[in-house]
């Protein structure tokens, strides 16, 4: 009777995920990541028994903890510090993402020029660009600074260097994917780099409480390009985002161990750099008189309440399919508040072509906009202005009640403090309701009345 034949021994591991193979491979079968299977050189598991150490600071009751908020010193860019919580935290490991070309690089030699003006010692290590275009960028923007350093390295044990030379006070690496380590196989960029470079970096700030900012790519659906390990390694990830047609940028926490993840901050890329918009209501409001297709509604960008108008245009048509075109909403649910304004306000629009857009290139993706889009339909559909200083926030339903969104207090509010005399919600009760308020609103003429 022939022997079994002994089972392979696994002679490669995922650094990622453990799994095992008995011969290498470019990419895991389990993860999918490439790079990150290694030869294995002692067994997986558990294989001798650890020797406990005595500990150099004991364990001691959570009543005994200091709850002193951790210092903060601001960044000098006022929005930057809000999507932070206040400012930077002496140690913490920051990382900052967003689509090429968005402005991160502007942004942060912005946030280190204001830090060196500050007398704070900044270290700008850019490992993509030369230090000409660096200073070119600087001299375009007003960044220049005695005590702002630049570096251009993608090497790790050099920038290292430079850190221990300098002994800056704020560390900017640009980008973390350019960075690779000579103590790891594989080009700069494989997930086994971006996990040294982070895990070498973040200790050094732990080390030194030297804040570290780390600019991160995104890969086309939009994520932090690398291992997830990276975003786990951080204190605080943030992204940069905007659309290139309009100036309006965007920087949003999506984890922030020292604050909140729901603050949003505001700026304006223009050509001599990037700017703060403390109050961007502006932004998103037409300059012309009230006119018939036009609607106000206060959306929330993170706990900003911003006024945004929305705007709405029909055209008669004989075609059998009427057009719906929209621009900075949700076609899915202008074609449902189509349907509720046709059957429960009895306005036909089966025979329109429907337009849709807001001002500014905002795009609105909560239902509070429901209502706004509506009563911008109705006005344009009947050719009647909505009243000036005027404003609608709610959530329609099928059967055609309005529901109350959240943050509502929050949005009157700042409908309030904006100027705006007449705010319809959730009291309203139904678009009916809505719709003939509207029309008390505006205190029209006998033979100037909605026909509703």
């Amino acid at each position: 009777m022939a022997s079994r034949r002994p089972a392979p021994t696994a002679a490669f591991r995922c650094t990622e995920c453990g799994w095992t193979t008995a011969k290498w491979v470019g990419r895991c079968g389990e993860c999918q990541q490439w790079g990150t299977v290694v030869e294995a050189g002692t067994a997986t598991g558990i294989t001798a028994s650890i020797t406990p150490i005595v500990p150099t600071r004991s364990a001691r009751p959570i009543t005994q903890i200091d709850t002193r908020e951790t210092p903060r010193r601001s960044s000098g860019v006022g929005e930057f510090d809000r999507v932070l919580g206040g400012g930077i935290v002496p140690g913490a490991a920051i990382l900052l993402s967003g689509e090429p070309g968005v402005g991160k690089s502007t942004l942060l030699l912005e946030v280190a020029a204001q830090s060196a003006r500050s007398g704070r010692r900044v270290l700008y290590v850019s490992a993509e660009e030369s230090l000409g275009q660096v200073r070119l960028r600087a001299e375009r923007t007003g960044a220049l600074h005695d005590e702002l350093y630049l570096a251009s390295e993608t090497d790790l044990a050099t920038t290292l260097g430079h850190v221990d030379e300098v002994r800056p006070d704020l560390l900017i690496v640009d980008s973390v994917q350019t960075v690779s380590s000579g103590l790891i196989d594989g080009a700069a960029g494989q997930p086994s780099q971006v996990r040294e470079v982070a895990s070498t970096l973040i200790r050094i700030a732990k080390e030194r409480d030297l804040p570290v900012v780390l600019v991160g790519h995104v890969t086309k659906d939009g994520q932090v390009a690398g291992p997830r390990i990276l975003e786990h390694l951080v204190d605080v990830v943030c992204h940069f985002e905007g659309d290139r047609q309009t100036s309006l940028r965007f920087v949003r926490a999506l984890k922030n161990r020292f604050g909140a993840t729901d603050e949003v901050g505001c700026f304006d890329m223009a050509g001599d750099g990037i700017a703060e918009v403390p109050d961007p209501s502006t932004l998103f409001l037409s300059t012309r008189p009230s006119e018939p297709g036009t609607c106000v509604t206060v959306a929330l960008e993170g706990r900003r309440a911003l006024p945004v108008e929305v705007q709405a245009l029909t055209l008669h048509t004989t075609a059998p399919n009427p057009r719906r075109i929209v621009s900075g909403v949700d076609s899915a649910r202008v074609a449902m508040v189509l349907a509720v304004l046709e059957k429960r306000a009895g306005i036909k629009l089966s025979d329109q072509d429907v337009y849709v857009s807001t001002v500014g290139g905002v795009r609105l993706t909560e239902p509070a906009a429901d209502l706004a889009i509506a009563l911008a339909i109705a006005s344009a559909a009947t050719e009647r202005p909505n009243p000036t200083k005027f404003a609608a926030i709610g959530e329609l339903s099928l059967s055609g009640e309005i529901r109350k969104v959240t943050q509502h207090e929050q949005r009157r509010s700042e409908a309030a403090r904006l100027g705006y005399k007449a705010v319809i919600d959730a009291s309203a009760g139904t678009l009916r309701d809505a719709l003939n308020q509207r029309a008390r609103h505006h205190a029209p003429t006998s033979d100037d009345r909605p026909d509703f």
